[in-house]
């Protein structure tokens, strides 16, 4: 291989851009092969990418052969996921690579339904992932996720997490009857959220959403300053009301150093359960203004559409329920954008070498 064939190569993949991180695929170059008029190239995307490894695959490939010079083009895409830096001085978690928050600052967004599908896009783009319910005043992720019964500790110390659509969870409202309100001051929740944290035996996960509650409080000031978190996701809806919350979260990470991935604007159109007409009743454009103020991505859109506060509400949210429609494939590129943007943020390169998946 000469240096001109990899200069060609490089610069070819440099005008083809991957949706997810906005990055040129050129910097995904993993090795290039060259024989003759040939060549094969091998690309590592720092995110799970089961859905669109093919597609990318071929859009490199028509890029290559577009070139006179080159009479065929072989690429490859796998991925790695690695764990990413935290703030502060924390590290990262032993069986947890990557910790990331979903908050919006306000209740009412549908954040909890948010974070559970993204969970299950995660693991559907091939990553293995986890979910912490954080809302220890009202937690909501057994019901979204159609989970019940007691965890088992087999020390009498730790605990296994529940399993649902191939996605790891814990709550407080797995160790709690549903309807116990939980009467506790700050400091023992912040120690309940610890705990569950801790003490949860999680499996060998890329990713753990943490559902966090509404507000800047307690939970948040734990989650900032004790917990590994490797990067944030706003979530809010179009109306003023709450992009007034969702700034003040956004601000919050910013403060302590936790880098803030983007924004989602959910319920950001109606759609007619009678004739699909899809209307933007709570205003337009809000969250995607909002991510353009303050300088991180948007994540994209979700609409308030009656199949996904049933599938919540019956335990089987939409990407497990009607992983084919149109609402699960924008969860997954959702999912794929905030994985690639953290994929951006700095590698913390204290830990061991990592495995490889996708196509080899």
């Amino acid at each position: 291989m000469t240096q001109t064939h990899e200069t060609a190569v490089r610069r070819l993949l440099g005008e083809v851009i991957d949706p997810a991180t906005g990055a040129p695929l050129a910097g995904a170059i993993r090795a290039i092969g060259v024989d003759g008029a040939r060549v094969s190239v091998d690309l590592l995307l720092g995110y799970p990418a089961a859905g669109v490894a093919d597609a990318l695959a071929a859009q490199a490939r028509a890029a290559l052969e577009a070139d006179p010079a080159i009479a065929a083009a072989t690429v490859s895409v796998a991925w790695r996921v690695q764990p990413h830096k935290v703030q502060g001085t924390l590290t990262p978690l032993p069986n947890v690579k990557n910790i990331l928050a979903i908050a919006s600052g306000k209740g009412g967004v549908g954040k909890s339904t948010v974070a559970a599908n993204l969970a299950l896009a995660l693991a559907a783009e091939g990553a293995r992932t986890g979910v912490l319910d954080a809302d220890i005043y009202g937690p909501s992720q057994p019901r979204m996720l159609g989970i019940a019964g007691r965890p088992q500790s087999p020390d009498g110390k730790s605990i296994v997490p529940m399993s649902a659509h191939g996605v790891q969870a814990m709550s407080i409202g797995l160790l709690v009857d549903e309807d116990a309100p939980m009467i506790w001051r700050g400091p023992m929740v912040t120690q309940a959220l610890m705990q569950l944290l801790n003490d949860t035996r999680w499996d060998a996960l890329d990713y753990l959403l943490v559902d966090l509650p509404p507000g800047t409080g307690d939970i948040q000031l734990t989650l900032a300053q004790k917990v590994p978190v490797a990067g944030a996701v706003i979530v809010t809806t179009p109306q003023d009301i709450a992009l007034l919350d969702a700034r003040r979260a956004l601000k919050m990470f910013e403060k302590v150093g936790v880098p803030v991935l983007g924004v989602i604007e959910n319920m950001a159109t109606h759609v007619c359960s009678h004739c699909g007409h899809e209307e933007p009743i709570f205003g337009e454009g809000g969250g995607a203004r909002m991510a353009g103020q303050y300088g991180v991505a948007y994540l994209g859109s979700l609409p308030l559409d009656i199949r996904i506060r049933e599938q919540a509400d019956g335990g089987t949210p939409t990407v497990a329920a009607m992983p084919a429609s149109d609402l699960a494939a924008r969860y997954r590129e959702i999912a794929r954008r905030t994985a690639g943007h953290l994929a951006l943020t700095p590698v913390n390169r204290t830990l061991g070498p990592l495995k490889v998946q996708g196509t080899p």
